[in-house]
């Protein structure tokens, strides 16, 4: 897979949900802090987000959406000043649906918004730092030619919530999938106009690209700084200088974090033998693979893979 996809696959647990919600003025709902990540889409109408800390409100507009990468408390509302209800979140603890309590609107009801509202469970504990610098606040507004791929999917997912059809329960989770992808890549996009730095910089960079594409297709290679400034088409000190300066650290760092990020979801996903993750991490020898992943991880694979850590 490419970079953007690792690094989301390296971080899921748990399936997403969404809902579709209509609101009548006055309205106003308060999410709690949680350990994923959400979105919301205004599918007609319009709305407020308040976000955590007293941070300027943002007015959505009809076809806005907003992902909120880092699962911070907020509320969406009608008005800023509207009154807000509290929402507890699921069990799993994910954002539960957009409370509706008035689905049936009185003659004299105010005006009307409808709301689609997603959640993903993601694990923090080994964040891709792709994510992780991503802002509080991703604001995708609508626009005439705007991220179409992104609209299309939320188009889909907002349709098949309207009127669930067979074969929803499986197309569901994977347009949600699908649309974390397209926001995340919307936000890249939008990023790649404004001589961006970090991991946005890195990933408009070809010759970071091509290493790092490198790096997630083949991690078990024994790579060397020499050989993946040959993929960049770079020097090696020129490259090792400019990786480490967008990445946030060097080549071969970076390599071992991501071999044993890519160990850590093998041990939890099956039960394939220690020996198999050590060869995938790029470890011939379990002894050496269990020394490594210990110092990276505090406790040795097989208590990680129990959960017992």
């Amino acid at each position: 897979m490419d970079v953007l996809s690792d690094a989301i696959a390296a971080m899921r647990t748990g399936r997403p949900h969404s809902s579709r919600t209509r609101k009548h003025a006055p309205w106003g709902v308060r999410f709690p802090s949680t350990e994923g990540a959400g979105f919301h889409v205004v599918l007609k109408g319009s709305a407020w987000l308040l976000p955590r800390d007293d941070a300027e409100p943002v007015r959505l507009g009809a076809g806005d959406v907003v992902f909120l990468a880092h699962g911070y408390r907020h509320s969406l509302v009608d008005h800023p000043g509207s009154p807000v209800e509290d929402v507890e979140l699921e069990p799993d603890g994910s954002w539960p649906p957009v409370p509706n309590p008035n689905p049936d609107p009185q003659p004299d009801a105010g005006p009307e918004t409808l709301l689609l509202c997603g959640a993903y469970q993601l694990s923090k504990t080994r964040a891709h730092p792709l994510l992780t610098e991503l802002p509080d606040v991703v604001h995708l507004p609508a626009g005439a030619g705007a991220h179409p791929s992104l609209h299309a999917a939320v188009e889909l997912l907002a349709a098949e919530l309207a009127g669930p059809q067979p074969g929803s329960d499986a197309i569901v989770p994977a347009l949600l999938d699908t649309l974390l992808l397209y926001l995340l890549r919307a936000w890249w996009l939008q990023e790649r106009a404004h001589e961006p730095t970090g991991w946005a910089g890195a990933m408009v960079d070809p010759a970071i690209t091509a290493a790092l594409h490198a790096i997630h297709a083949d991690p078990a290679h024994p790579w060397t700084v020499g050989e993946l400034g040959a993929a960049a088409g770079l020097s090696r000190a020129a490259f090792a200088r400019r990786f480490t300066a967008l990445v946030g650290q060097p080549p071969l760092a970076y390599l071992t974090w991501w071999r044993m990020t890519t160990a850590g979801r093998l041990l939890r996903k099956d039960d394939a033998p220690l020996r198999t993750v050590a060869q995938h991490a790029g470890y011939t020898s379990e002894f050496a693979f269990a020394k490594a992943f210990k110092r990276e991880y505090g406790m040795a694979p097989g208590q990680y893979r129990r959960g017992t850590g």
